[in-house]
């Protein structure tokens, strides 16, 4: 019995740092998407109606890792996706979906305006001589 013990063992430890793999902080959600404690609650509802309908085809994250922040292209990409027969997105939820993605592209250009603001901050770059 006693050279099944370290098997035994290895199996616990395996299923220990599994587990911990697994922990998440409050609010956030398994596998990919928002944080909906981190959505304001004026769009809490649009985000599930995208995160339900949006999910049934593909990932969150292709469209949240888009960089798309034209209110237009979601328009054109999202009557695309309507017209999928497995989408089972309705005209009513169309407009749900870019009320959130008008939400997210605002901040995503907000984000980027702040990234470029804050590379503006850093000291000016060198000419090839060493000089200003």
């Amino acid at each position: 019995m006693r050279h099944t013990q370290p098997s035994l063992w290895a199996g616990v430890a395996l299923v220990v740092v599994a587990l911990a793999a697994c922990t998440r902080a409050p609010g956030q959600r398994w596998g990919e998407g928002l944080d909906v404690a981190q959505i304001p609650g004026a769009v809490r509802a649009d985000y599930a109606v995208f995160a339900t309908r949006c999910s049934k085809c593909h990932s969150l994250s292709r469209a949240l890792n888009s960089g798309i922040d034209q209110d237009a292209f979601w328009a054109l990409y999202v009557a695309r996706m309507r017209r999928q027969p497995a989408s089972g997105i309705s005209p009513e939820d169309e407009v749900v979906i870019l009320r959130f993605l008008h939400y997210f592209a605002l901040e995503l250009r907000r984000s980027k305006a702040a990234a470029a603001t804050e590379g503006r901050l850093e000291a000016p770059a060198l000419a090839p001589g060493g000089t200003l």
